[in-house]
């Protein structure tokens, strides 16, 4: 990061902090949402044991075990828990088209289960800083 960009950061920080000073419900008003990729499948310790020799060595007993199939799930939730997740088809990539669709979802999501939240429009949506979140249609979309 430039000198410039951490200032800026520094900058926002600041701003937050006095933000959430100020108004004690001010983290009651941000949706912030993530996605995730994870393949694995659990394992329990009964289906990892294995029977060895005196003198072998013990086996390194395992809580997850590397699946074939990747899932990636898109999540959203606020200070009570989850509001709208998820799951991307496979093969399926996130970029600015399938991510304002996900977008749209999670506005109806939203409308039907915060309608108070919507009604007033005092909420903030808190997402990562990736290339689909950033593109022209998205910022449209959320302006």
């Amino acid at each position: 990061m430039t000198p410039e960009q951490k200032d800026q950061r520094i900058a926002a920080c600041r701003d937050l902090i006095a933000t959430a000073d100020s108004d004690p419900d001010f983290f009651k008003e941000i949706v912030t949402g993530n996605e995730t990729c994870f393949a694995y499948d659990l394992t329990t310790k009964r289906q990892s044991t294995a029977w060895v020799g005196e003198t072998s060595p013990q086996p390194k007993k395992l809580r997850f075990q590397k699946s074939h199939v990747g899932t990636m799930l898109v999540v959203f939730f606020d200070w009570q828990g989850v509001i709208h997740k998820e799951f991307v088809s496979e093969g399926e990539t996130i970029n600015a088209v399938y991510y304002k669709v996900v977008m749209e979802r999670l506005l109806n999501r939203i409308r039907r289960v915060k309608p108070g939240m919507c009604e007033s429009g005092d909420w903030f949506l808190l997402h990562n800083n990736t290339l689909s979140h950033n593109t022209t249609i998205i910022k449209q979309f959320l302006a």
